[in-house]
């Protein structure tokens, strides 16, 4: 019997705040529960077919890493635990126990701040392109997948569901929240990412990127929001088969995205409809990542 997907939520007296590409976000005051559905998007556009458990899995290891390194900013994380949810939604197990983040609330930054730690993706055709990478120049020479000198933050803007996301300079980061904000988006994003990815690498996986998100509480202070270094906003590639100067195999939705390239499909909605052993490859490849990185099984 096929598993159970889990890609819209409802419950009595409620409706979602707001609709995101994954999650359904629903407002209790001065705090907002975050339910990860199973929808997967690709290119900006909500594939018809979800991925069993994928919202499990994406809540689960967002918050074995806030917990991991939350020493280094406040997060919004309060409860993951269902029994500590608001009637309706904790009397719902079926539709929000696993899945679903209690946490504060916040005033999100319109700026998703990506971390790249190796050349791949759009990042390596730039680079063949250009010898740069969201205009910051890198040395000659360099391969597929092979590591930067040094991380890169190259912040997109946030767009809305079915709108692409556009690269940022630091500089237009700057005009926007300002000079000693954007710097903190900076500094901490690419500190999240080497002590992730450190730790992610002693449990035989690569974070090759990722991307971080932010808000303000209401004494502007930033604040750590969203989901973090989970196999829907970062490539996750195994230790073991790494070589760089090609392509990666990987645990994330890549392997969603290569069949999508493989289609004569334009990236725009409604998206094509996936074959079930690319709904099963995927979904063991995301219950991999959750098992590799924290020892824990669904």
């Amino acid at each position: 019997m096929p598993l159970q997907v889990i890609s819209t939520t409802a419950v009595e007296g409620f409706t979602p705040w707001k609709k995101g590409k994954v999650r359904d976000i629903y407002d209790l005051g001065d705090r907002l529960l975050i339910v990860a559905t199973d929808r997967l998007s690709a290119f900006d556009v909500v594939l018809p077919d979800g991925i069993p458990d994928k919202g499990k899995v994406l809540t689960q290891v967002s918050a074995f890493w806030f917990n991991r390194l939350g020493h280094i900013v406040k997060h919004h994380l309060v409860s993951t635990a269902s029994e500590a949810f608001p009637e309706p939604f904790r009397l719902r197990p079926d539709l929000f126990a696993g899945r679903s983040m209690l946490v504060k609330k916040t005033t999100p930054l319109v700026v998703e701040c990506v971390v790249r730690g190796y050349i791949t993706g759009s990042g390596w055709h730039d680079y063949r392109r250009s010898g740069a990478i969201c205009g910051i120049a890198l040395p000659a020479g360099l391969q597929e997948s092979q590591p930067l000198p040094e991380p890169l933050f190259t912040p997109t803007t946030k767009a809305d569901v079915g709108v692409h996301d556009e690269s940022m300079t630091f500089g237009q980061v700057e005009n926007l929240v300002g000079t000693s904000l954007a710097k903190q988006l900076r500094d901490i994003s690419i500190r999240l990412y080497r002590e992730g990815a450190a730790y992610a690498e002693t449990r035989g996986i690569l974070i090759a990127d990722t991307k971080f998100e932010f808000g303000l509480d209401d004494d502007g202070m930033l604040v750590w929001i969203d989901e973090v270094l989970t196999p829907d906003s970062s490539r996750f590639w195994p230790l073991d088969s790494y070589r760089s100067g090609a392509s990666q195999p990987s645990f994330d939705k890549q392997f969603v995205r290569d069949y999508l390239v493989s289609l004569h499909w334009d990236k725009r909605p409604p998206g094509p409809a996936l074959p079930q052993n690319v709904i099963n490859t995927t979904a063991q490849k995301y219950r991999d990542a959750l098992r590799l990185l924290t020892g824990l099984s669904l």
